[in-house]
């Protein structure tokens, strides 16, 4: 990484081209393309052989060329022992029991080795040919082999790698040291050409071969491989399938008291592909996972195409029911797929750890997956710009794309022009965000794996190619929904165990018929709800006029950008809200391929069912599609196929082009977007557990939410969204306030970790204080007890945190600064209380303006409405309640604005998307067309007035923005004249009361 340039598949290619027959990989400390250049060598009649080029830094040590599986095992166990340790590698290698070494000519020199084992070679390239006769290395005659390395191609790659080696050492490029560059003679030759170079020393090519020749590596990407997961989970297979059959059998009361043949069909048909597929192991170990989960009591949810299996749902792996949605069985598995389905297991974010290290002790070989971060604009750009000198100030222009290439300067030009050098490059290893793999084979059979921050080896490729030599990953991933729900039951269960026992999270057919809840989904009123409170799906909501769970089932996929690339978003909402539309519009065969969804392609499911029925593709190819939808596999020339297929068939069937290109273009859209209806499913029921928390326990679910990192939009608005639910908010408080928020009754307490300036040990330290010494009775009994500093206690009085006192927060500042002094800062507790001076402090008071300028500078919001804070009071109180009296009629309209959608038209225009609050506190939303978005820009939080339009699309109102103009707060009265800010304040807040009672 951050020395090669150019992939393994180009390597085979050029390979190939000066007629090389067997070749040997050898990268740098690192085994990334190891197996797919095994996979692609066949394409090139290329034998391929595996090695590893040890170094320290870019100091050659020696090269490993394994003989065979068991010695590229061996060179994975060395790498990485040393890898994870942040070991140097010793000048000699290791005795190899099934892989050769071959030391620099360069290093055996320097090192004047006198001896060699009968595994070690000496590498000669043809620039050691000239110093060779005088090296006295020539009575080594057997041991000398041809190593001419390969990094370049052309002056193009030279002039690449030195910008990735400059990168890698964070230097200038003109100070770059050519001890950490490669040589630019590092070249491929024609196979002649070298035989020529070393033809008075035949025997070197002899040996190089004779080594080549002894050298094979294999691995299975045949497309009938067997799985190299875990092969039991028991002892044999025999074990495993009698305990997957008995486990179903257990589920089959709890998930269907009411039996019937359907049910066992299903089941006994699933369990045979199971069974036969060899995927067993695969269920048991997810069941171990999840049944573990339960008995810590950890929220789960089970999601993926998995969820679209009854095993699965009996298994308790997921809680989707297949039967009730009559979820497409050969989704989920079919004879002619190679990889198991794919389970995504969510937990609540500080649940995942433990999960994860709970699977590294409970399964032997166990791994998390890699994956490639590559180069891109903004990334290349920050990278070059340091490399060549540039400013920050210009860097982050450029990173902008904000720029016309005609004004900018030489150096920008380069930076400019050598991004197409690395784009798309490899930079540097990470971790998959989910994905674990356990093995039958050892970890390193594979590749070498590196050991990150996060304590738990991670392989050195990513879940493409595992997947393609039949590893296939346990998605154990992190949810911060899930967390809110158990927070909130959580709070439910010490604060209200009357309320927590009446209900089960669980029990979501009850809550799939309950009318508050589909009525909060109907209206959109989902502010904190897991995946439906975002702007986008309220206004899809609203459209489709949404009030069933299956309803929301279809919504959570249609919302997903494949859908709504291909246009036919717009065309479902057509089709639902007319339903002859669809009967007029859609084609015969798609309508009665996809009758649930109005002949529309809505879940990845529905293009395997075009695949199949529409274009008459074999279901092992219709999954190649599903596959390549991912874009993951999208240029792989299976896929490529597979598309020439689709549309040949089509042609056969007597479709018409436009027809056959529409369906197509259908299916490409989908692009990586698409769910399985199951795993629509999965995130519809965990939108139904938090809108049912959201309707009866609002206000302790939005402190989980707020407790939990939020959602989709700033912290403030979920704080404003428990106040219009009935909480009165509080500022943080040292007798009553937790490091997270916390509620009382209908009082919410805002949290010590708002306060951005406080540090972590303070909050600490209070709280530990009140939990073992109880309440503060003064600020006095306050500094008595927690030891801090004079800026660290300003900011709790600053706050209000001492109100209880009763006494003005600057009198308070002046009692701190008395008692504590400016520098005093004490790290360990008083053995004894001081005796206190009384001092004369003179009458103080602070304003309600000064406090909220406060708020805003240490919470990063106001408790008071915004619209308070304004210079010019607004002009009106219209608000979103008046929105259908203005229909198709123009408003003037006062917001504050909540967030933005960027985006851009099919030509390629810049508009966008705003939803505000208006000052009763109510949500609007607002278009800027690409005229409009031009002419007028959003400049950060604060209060918009527009005038416009009120439309309606579906019956979703919107406003078009004719104009709009930022208006202005008043100043900060801690820096200006506080007569007149506190004047102007006053007397907004007497209007806003008056216009209240009006």
């Amino acid at each position: 990484m951050r020395y090669g340039t150019f992939s393994e598949v180009e390597l085979l290619q050029l390979a190939k081209e000066n007629q090389v027959t067997r070749l040997a990989l050898t990268d740098i400390n690192n085994t990334s393309a190891g197996l797919n250049f095994v996979r692609k060598s066949t394409e090139y009649d290329i034998t391929p052989v595996l090695g590893i080029d040890f170094r320290n830094g870019v100091d050659p040590c020696f090269v490993g060329i394994a003989q065979n599986n068991e010695g590229y095992l061996e060179l994975n166990d060395y790498l990485s022992e040393h890898l994870h340790q942040g070991k140097s590698f010793l000048k000699s290698a290791p005795e190899f029991q099934n892989a050769y070494v071959v030391y620099p000519f360069e290093k055996v020199i320097q090192e004047q080795r006198k001896s060699f084992a009968d595994y070690e070679f000496i590498g000669i390239s043809i620039n050691d040919l000239r110093r060779l006769p005088f090296s006295g290395l020539l009575k080594f005659k057997d041991k000398l082999v041809v190593q001419q390395p390969v990094t370049f191609r052309n002056k193009r790659d030279f002039n690449a790698h030195r910008l990735l080696r400059a990168i890698d050492n964070n230097t200038l490029l003109s100070k770059l040291s050519t001890m950490e560059q490669a040589s630019e003679d590092e070249k491929m030759f024609p196979i002649e050409n070298l035989a020529a170079a070393f033809s008075e020393h035949p025997f070197i090519l002899e040996n190089t071969e004779r080594l080549l020749n002894s050298c094979s590596i294999h691995f299975d990407f045949s497309t009938g491989r067997k799985p190299q997961n875990l092969q039991f989970y028991n002892t044999n297979g025999e074990e495993d399938e009698a305990m997957l059959k008995k486990l179903c059998q257990e589920g089959l009361p709890y998930r269907y008291p009411e039996g019937g043949d359907a049910v066992i069909a299903r089941l006994k048909k699933e369990l045979e592909l199971i069974i036969k597929m060899g995927f067993v192991s695969y269920f048991l170990i997810n069941w171990d996972i999840v049944s573990y989960a339960r008995k810590q009591k950890f929220f789960y949810v089970g999601r993926g195409s998995g969820a679209n299996s009854i095993v699965a749902y009996l298994l308790r792996i997921t809680d989707v029911d297949p039967m009730e949605l009559d979820l497409y069985f050969e989704r989920f598995i079919n004879l002619y797929r190679a990889n198991p389905p794919d389970f995504d297991i969510d937990f609540s974010h500080r649940d995942r750890p433990i999960m994860t290290q709970y699977i590294f002790d409970r399964f032997k070989n166990v791994a998390l997956l890699g994956t490639y971060v590559t180069f891109k604009w903004r990334g290349m750009v920050r990278e070059l710009g340091k490399v060549f000198g540039l400013p920050k100030e210009e860097i982050d222009m450029l990173c902008d794309g904000d720029f016309q290439a005609s004004r900018l300067d030489k150096v920008s030009i380069l930076v400019v022009k050598y991004t197409k050098l690395l784009q798309g490059m490899p930079n540097y290893l990470s971790i998959h965000a989910g994905g674990i793999l356990i093995t039958e084979k050892p970890l390193h059979w594979f590749s070498a794996t590196n050991m990150p921050p996060k304590g738990f080896p991670t392989t050195q490729y990513d879940m493409v190619i595992a997947e393609d030599v039949g590893l296939y990953k346990f998605d154990i991933l992190g949810q911060r929904g899930l967390s809110k729900i158990k927070e909130t039951l959580d709070i439910l269960e010490h604060d209200r165990p009357e309320e927590f026992a009446k209900f089960d999270i669980h029990d979501i057919k009850a809550f799939k018929k309950d009318s508050v809840i589909n009525n909060l989904v109907k209206t959109a009123q989902c502010m904190g709800c897991f995946y439906v409170e975002s702007p986008a799906m309220r206004m899809l909501l609203k459209k489709l006029e949404v009030d069933t769970y299956l309803g929301l089932v279809a919504a959570s996929s249609i919302i997903r950008p494949g859908v709504a690339k291909s246009g036919m978003m717009r065309e479902y909402i057509l089709r639902h809200r007319n339903k002859g539309r669809a009967e007029e519009k859609a084609h015969p065969v798609m309508l009665n391929i996809m009758p649930e969804t109005y002949g529309v392609m809505v879940y990845q499911e529905d293009v395997i069912k075009v695949a199949h029925h529409f274009a008459d593709l074999d279901l092992g190819e219709a999954d190649v599609l599903r596959r390549g939808m991912s874009g993951k596999f999208r240029s792989r020339e299976e896929f490529q196929r597979v598309e020439e297929k689709f549309i040949d068939n089509c042609r056969k069937k007597g479709y018409d082009d436009t027809l056959i290109f529409e369906i197509w273009n259908q299916v490409a859209s989908f692009a990586g977007y698409a769910f399985a209806k199951g795993h629509s499913a999965s995130y519809a029921v965990e939108s139904y557990q938090t809108l049912f928390l959201r309707a009866y326990y609002p206000l302790e679910y939005m402190v989980a939410v707020l407790n939990n990192g939020g959602g989709f939009y700033r912290p403030e608005f979920y704080v404003h969204e428990a106040r219009m639910l009935g909480a009165k908010i509080h500022p943080p408080c040292v007798n009553t306030s937790n490091n997270g928020n916390r509620i009382l009754g209908n009082n919410l307490y805002l949290g010590f970790g708002y306060l951005r300036e406080l540090e972590d040990r303070v909050s600490e330290r209070i709280l530990k204080e009140r939990i073992i010494n109880g309440i503060f009775n003064s600020l006095e009994d306050f500094l008595d007890r927690v030891t801090l500093s004079i800026e660290q206690v300003s900011i709790l009085i600053r706050i209000d945190a001492f109100r209880f006192t009763g006494t003005n927060k600057h009198e308070l500042l002046w009692k701190a600064h008395l008692f504590l002094g400016k520098t005093q800062k004490i790290d360990h507790p008083k053995l004894f209380r001081p005796d206190h001076q009384d001092f004369e402090i003179p009458s103080l008071h602070t304003t309600d303006l000064e406090m909220a300028f406060t708020q805003l500078e240490l919470l990063g919001f106001a408790l008071c409405s915004p619209f308070e804070l304004l210079i010019d009071p607004p002009k009106n109180t219209t608000g979103s309640k008046d929105l259908e009296r203005y229909l198709e009629r123009h408003i003037d309209i006062y917001g504050y604005l909540i967030t933005v959608k960027n985006t851009k038209t099919h030509k390629g225009s810049p508009m966008q998307f705003a939803t505000l609050l208006d000052q009763q506190g109510q949500v609007f939303d607002t278009v800027l067309f690409p005229p409009i978005a031009a002419k007028y820009r959003f400049r950060g939080k604060g209060i918009y007035r527009f005038y416009g339009k009120v439309v309606s699309e579906f019956g979703f109102l919107s406003i078009e923005v004719i104009k709009m103009r930022k208006e202005d707060y008043v100043q900060d009265p801690r820096y200006a004249d506080m007569k007149t800010s506190t004047k102007v304040f006053e007397a907004k807040k007497s209007a806003s009361a008056d216009s209240v009672s009006e």
